[in-house]
């Protein structure tokens, strides 16, 4: 069943996108720690479009790697930020434990989450 583009947009800023503007409107996933995901899609410009029609939800929910059901649930608030990250983690999309911008490695410094400096001179 089509939704009302301003619905979709509109659900999807209450649950942790944000919005970026360019040739389409791009919403982008941020997790409730802040960090930003793959997790994105993108609605028209175009004033002639109000709803949003079945085949293009279903293509949103795949890019913001969902059944179309969950993302359904995920617009008309059944489906929760937090069941959202839940699934996103079981499907490694997010990691909510790394805070890390490295992979922890031996040769990384684990207490500070940087790579260790080079050999001194």
């Amino acid at each position: 069943m089509p939704r009302p583009k301003s619905k979709v947009e509109s659900g999807l800023l209450k649950k942790g996108f944000q919005e970026s503007e360019g040739d389409h409107h791009y919403f982008i996933y941020f997790t409730q720690d802040g960090k930003k995901t793959r997790a994105r899609t993108k609605t028209s410009h175009t004033k002639k479009m109000k709803d949003i029609p079945d085949s293009l939800l279903g293509e949103m929910a795949k890019q913001c790697y969902l059944a179309k059901q969950q993302f359904l649930d995920l617009i008309d608030c059944p489906l929760t930020q937090e069941d959202y990250e839940k699934i996103l983690q079981a499907k490694g999309i997010i990691n909510t434990s790394d805070t890390s911008p490295f992979p922890q490695t031996p040769e990384n410094n684990a207490d500070t989450g940087h790579p260790p400096k080079g050999p001194t001179p």
